[in-house]
């Protein structure tokens, strides 16, 4: 078992968690596209339809062979999905225990999310990006109808990865989590993934430290963003070191979008 693989089994064990940031290529440019798909998909015949899902693959796989990867046929259905359903999306629960506000830059708060079940894909790809972009492919389909239930589950946010670091702390490894909250009406009776590949985890109570940043997501500006955190935080024993997670709140097509980095507490 590599280190990155005993990263993940120590956080599952532990309760901790297998979060991480949402890819590119899951929203890229949905706002803009969602508006217009919501405006021209009620079209009457199937010839319109048939557009749609052509311009829409054709832009997802531009966007997917940024990071390397091959956007199969089979996304297109998933794809004007969630785009139609792009402006409905269910925040994941916490609740707020302490806040730092001294100055934008120097603000960050701890938070407490409460216990629940999410659905994972572990991938381990040469990239980063490739990581997470197809892992949340395989999490499209299971939103979408690849499920027991046969229909659309509906959207969260944030989508999570669960990151770890190299012993020297210079690299993440390859191994990611990537995670989707399922919303509260399948909380008490999750869908059964299709791909098995797809895991439903139910996680204990989480706590961690979170600190917003804006911009892109990639390898670079997250282990940026880690030791930045630990210069404001400082020394301290009370959260994770080899393991951390990154969230996206908002479309990766903005410039300047909204993420957080966030360290993991020790448990109590």
């Amino acid at each position: 078992m590599t280190q990155g693989r005993r990263g993940v089994a120590r956080c599952f064990t532990s309760g901790c968690v297998w979060w991480g940031v949402m890819a590119r290529i899951t929203l890229e440019d949905l706002d803009g596209l969602g508006e217009e798909a919501a405006a021209g998909g009620g079209g009457d015949g199937d010839e319109e339809d048939e557009q749609e899902r052509g311009r829409l693959f054709a832009h997802w796989e531009a966007v997917a062979s940024t990071h390397r990867v091959s956007l199969p046929r089979d996304m297109a259905g998933p794809i004007v999905q969630m785009t139609r359903h792009n402006q409905a999306r269910e925040p994941v629960p916490y609740v707020t225990l302490s806040q730092r506000e001294k100055s934008e830059e120097a603000a960050y708060e701890e938070r407490r999310y409460p216990a629940g079940k999410w659905a994972c894909v572990t991938k381990g790809e040469p990239m980063y990006e490739q990581s997470i972009s197809m892992s949340f492919m395989k999490l499209m389909r299971y939103i979408c109808k690849e499920n027991s239930v046969g229909c659309y589950l509906g959207m969260t946010v944030p989508v999570l990865n669960e990151i770890h670091l190299t012993k020297e702390g210079t690299e993440l490894e390859r191994e990611v989590v990537t995670a989707y909250y399922l919303p509260g009406e399948f909380q008490q009776n999750p869908p059964v993934p299709m791909d098995p590949e797809v895991r439903i985890t139910e996680r204990a109570p989480l706590r961690v430290i979170t600190r917003v940043f804006y911009g892109m997501t990639t390898e670079e500006t997250i282990l940026r963003e880690i030791a930045l955190f630990w210069e404001l935080l400082g020394s301290t024993d009370t959260v994770l070191r080899e393991t951390y997670i990154v969230a996206a709140y908002e479309n990766p097509s903005i410039p300047q979008r909204r993420n957080e980095i966030w360290f993991i507490c020790r448990a109590e």
